[in-house]
């Protein structure tokens, strides 16, 4: 009998000459529709947005978690601080619209916090160990403790990242009774991703495929990043079709996923996946009884679909449900305009008491 890494190995390139063929045929095909589309943001300096202020926040365990601030842009002082969350394969710069939008925003004035997940963007490497939803949410009270450490929040989450803000609920109830008074969960999930019951999620810990690739990435790594840099083209027309409900959408969105999703390794995406196929936090949306909520999600989401935002509305009967027809998971990149104009009425919503409240807690560094 060969020994197991041969067998791997073997495998591994077969898989390897598989994708890279796949790659060969769909390059050209996948090239002209990316040359002749019509690029409606080919202006727009998507994730090219300076900050005011750039920080590092030790997390518990020590790794680095990069953090940035954006100030209202009229100079005024803030009402209140929105912490945007990214998900799963993403960083800070997947929320390019919503930064630009609520910067400009002057009743209320909005501080806004955003920064990378670990593992994910600018932050540190984390180990397997801890890449889990539960750490992620220690590092999200890392950031607000040492960031924002005074004043009413509302907390945004995508995907992975809403994720994060559920586990934040669970683990310190009071932070939402006292100072968080609006969350907004976007593309994202409570539990059962890719369960029975729903529909089924490439990011279920039991897809085959996954599970396969994430072991070949545990022996080959250096095979697995290869594969994926040589099917280019192939991967481009993948997001376009994963991430997005029109396949319309401007090229230069999926640009940007492609550039956010080629910043994180294989090995690591492959790391998060037992947290995401074992995260069930219905319960933990208890905790967000004291707070204004926005459920917002594409009907054309193909990771989180629309039944998850339907699910977690039917246990906070005190939320806004959003549905964004026609839109993918990326729906804050896809219909900016929509998810921007709810996120404004949630913080107008929330930004009460306004004068009083900045007295108590604002400062600018």
């Amino acid at each position: 009998m060969k020994p197991v890494w041969k067998v791997v190995g073997w495998v591994g390139g077969a898989v390897g000459a598989v994708v890279a063929g796949a790659a060969v045929a769909q390059t050209a095909k996948v090239s002209h529709e990316r040359k002749t589309a019509i690029d409606s943001l080919a202006e727009e300096p998507l994730g090219q947005l300076r900050p005011d202020r750039e920080s590092t926040v030790a997390a518990e365990d020590g790794v680095p978690i990069s953090v940035e601030e954006v100030d209202p842009a009229d100079g005024g002082e803030p009402d209140i601080t929105v912490v945007l969350v990214h998900g799963f394969a993403l960083d800070r710069r997947c929320w390019h619209f919503q930064r630009r939008d609520l910067a400009e925003l002057i009743d209320p004035r909005v501080h806004q916090v955003l920064y990378d997940q670990r593992s994910h963007g600018r932050s540190g490497r984390s180990s397997a160990e801890h890449s889990t939803i539960d750490q992620l949410a220690l590092d999200l009270d890392s950031v607000i403790r040492s960031v924002v450490p005074e004043g009413p929040l509302v907390l945004v989450g995508h995907s992975m990242g809403g994720m994060t803000i559920m586990a934040l609920a669970e683990k310190h109830p009071e932070l939402f009774e006292e100072r968080v008074r609006g969350v907004a969960l976007i593309g994202t999930a409570a539990g059962a991703v890719g369960g029975a019951g729903l529909p089924k999620s490439v990011l279920s810990r039991y897809n085959p495929v996954t599970l396969g690739v994430g072991r070949l990435a545990g022996v080959q790594p250096g095979l697995v990043e290869w594969v994926r840099k040589s099917a280019k083209s192939l991967t481009w027309g993948g997001i376009r079709m994963g991430a997005f409900g029109d396949r319309k959408v401007a090229p230069s969105l999926v640009d940007l996923m492609e550039q956010m999703i080629n910043g994180t390794t294989v090995k690591v995406l492959t790391e998060f996946l037992e947290t995401l196929g074992t995260h069930d936090r219905y319960k933990a949306l208890a905790g967000l009884r004291h707070c204004e909520v926005l459920i917002l999600s594409g009907d054309a989401d193909r990771l989180t679909p629309f039944s998850h935002a339907e699910r977690m509305a039917e246990e906070m009967p005190h939320a806004t449900l959003v549905r964004a027809p026609g839109a993918g998971h990326m729906v804050m990149m896809e219909q900016a305009d929509l998810v921007n104009d709810h996120l404004v009425a949630l913080i107008e919503r929330c930004a009460t008491d306004r004068g009083e409240s900045r007295k108590k807690w604002w400062r600018r560094a």
